[in-house]
């Protein structure tokens, strides 16, 4: 079976066994079996290529937090929850209690000393410092640039070729592309031009995809087993040490420091000012602004390309939300071929499709912490100090006890509000974008660019999925279609 994995081959003949002990039992459900010594580790390792729907499924009949209990000589014992509450204790209430933390810390060892890791007093400086670029007067205005640059010089010509051809492509390539190309150009200055005819090979671009597996696993791997792994250089160990490598070979090249910096007010300008201000000695200046450019690309390309692949799909799929994109931006925007962010706002439905993708298929598919002092949950679980909390955004957006009995349908209706504007739900029930203090500051930037994006697709073309193709999550923890989404096009005919 292609989900296991050399990290699993120590575990083979336990599986065997257990998967023929659990084939007699008859039906199995949702809720794994707590074996003696082995713990529940063989129910989900036999539904890991799935893991994301099988934990909602164990979350909705355990009432939305699970107590995952693994091999006692493992220390993989993991509490999860969608439970809104909770999140909203961990994440706002409490949030001085669950930093990233040193295991968190571990896990993502390849992000470094970027924001997603960072905590206490160099998460502040990452923050303050990022926001004060995204909030610059100059700010949008850059990124309607870029976006529009982009979309005329590579997506349209691209999708002009396939659509003459009459092939079928993988959307979610393009997607992943034509974001790299947008983030590289604002946080590096440099477009390095992924998205084009030619469709090169780029090994930093696909990395990024690459690296999200693997990042899974080791939430799962006892730490021992992928160090192990890691020490002898094979399996997914060793796709996260070629991705590392790539990551360093694309970025340090492109690290322009000191008087070679020519724009004033640029990200890498921002951060190097700090670093010397704030005299961070403990690591190089260019080491600590690799870090910090991969950890601003990680955000820019995968989080809108992934919300975009499923706004396409769910939108193939329902013919009538499809036709009121069109009519809005029609209506808003007339024959425009270029808008401004300020003029996106306008696009109401098209925001609350946006936001009903990023509710059933949030790119972030889950959240690991665990709390500096023990904790109670508001559902009433137990957290002794460093235990390890799993939240499933995933499966938040899919809890009839949060959104409804229509919660697995896509409804752009349910984001409008009765006066036609945009309805705002609260982060701990609609984590897309994290919540509390670290809610992602790239959000206002996401949406204006997946508008920009998903409105000049939808003008120009009708988008047909292929018959047959499989598309369902990706077992990572960036929430990609597993086999991507391949499409065929038609030029949409406007009189």
């Amino acid at each position: 079976m292609e989900y296991f994995h050399y990290q699993y081959i120590l575990l083979v003949p336990l599986l065997v066994y257990l998967y023929r002990l659990a084939d007699r039992r008859g039906k199995k459900p949702p809720e794994p079996t707590d074996w003696p010594l082995i713990g529940m580790l063989p129910r989900v390792i036999l539904n890991f290529h799935r893991v994301h729907d099988y934990i909602t499924s164990v979350l909705t009949v355990c009432g939305g937090t699970y107590m995952f209990r693994g091999p006692c000589f493992f220390n993989i014992d993991m509490l999860f929850t969608s439970d809104p509450a909770n999140i909203h204790h961990v994440f706002s209430r409490n949030f001085s209690n669950y930093p990233k933390g040193p295991e968190f810390r571990k896990i993502f060892d390849i992000l470094g000393d970027g924001i997603f890791g960072a905590d206490f007093e160099l998460w502040e400086i990452h923050r303050k410092t990022t926001l004060a670029q995204l909030t610059h007067a100059d700010f949008n205005a850059q990124l309607e640039r870029a976006v529009w640059h982009k979309v005329e010089t590579g997506l349209l010509p691209v999708l002009d070729h396939f659509c003459a051809e009459g092939k079928d492509f993988d959307l979610q390539d393009v997607f992943q592309r034509f974001t790299f190309d947008n983030i590289c150009k604002i946080v590096l200055d440099y477009d390095p031009c992924s998205l084009c005819l030619d469709m090169p090979d780029l090994p930093c671009e696909k990395a990024f995809s690459v690296a999200a597996e693997p990042l899974l696993h080791r939430h799962v791997i006892p730490q021992r087993i992928w160090k192990l792994l890691r020490w002898l250089n094979v399996g997914s160990e060793r796709k996260l040490l070629e991705c590392s490598r790539a990551f360093s070979e694309f970025i340090y090249p492109r690290i322009v420091t000191g008087e070679e910096q020519k724009n004033e007010a640029s990200l890498l300008r921002a951060f190097e000012d700090v670093y010397k201000q704030k005299n961070m000695s403990g690591r190089s200046l260019r080491d600590f602004l690799k870090d910090t450019s991969l950890n601003l690309m990680f955000a820019g390309r995968d989080t809108t390309s992934t919300c975009l692949t499923w706004l396409f799909w769910l939108v193939a799929r329902h013919p009538a939300s499809e036709r009121k994109i069109l009519e809005e931006v029609e209506a808003e925007l007339g024959k425009k071929k270029e808008w401004s962010a300020q003029e996106s706002h306008k696009l109401v439905y098209l925001h609350g499709a946006l936001c009903e993708s990023l509710r059933l298929f949030p790119p972030v598919a889950l959240e690991h912490k665990a709390p500096v002092r023990s904790d109670n949950l508001p559902s009433g679980h137990h957290l002794p100090r460093d235990a390890k909390l799993i939240i499933s955004f995933y499966s938040v957006g899919r809890m009839e006890s949060v959104w409804g009995k229509d919660c697995l349908e896509f409804k752009p209706e349910r984001w409008i509000s009765g006066s036609g504007k945009i309805k705002h739900e609260a982060s701990y029930k609609f984590p897309a974008f994290n919540a509390g203090p670290r809610t992602c500051l790239g959000k206002e930037m996401a949406f204006i660019q997946m508008k920009m994006v998903a409105a000049a697709i939808i003008c120009d073309y009708q988008v047909q999925l292929v018959e047959g193709h499989p598309v369902s999550p990706r077992d990572s923890v960036i929430l990609q279609a597993k086999h991507g989404l391949k499409v065929k096009l038609s030029r949409r005919n406007i009189n």
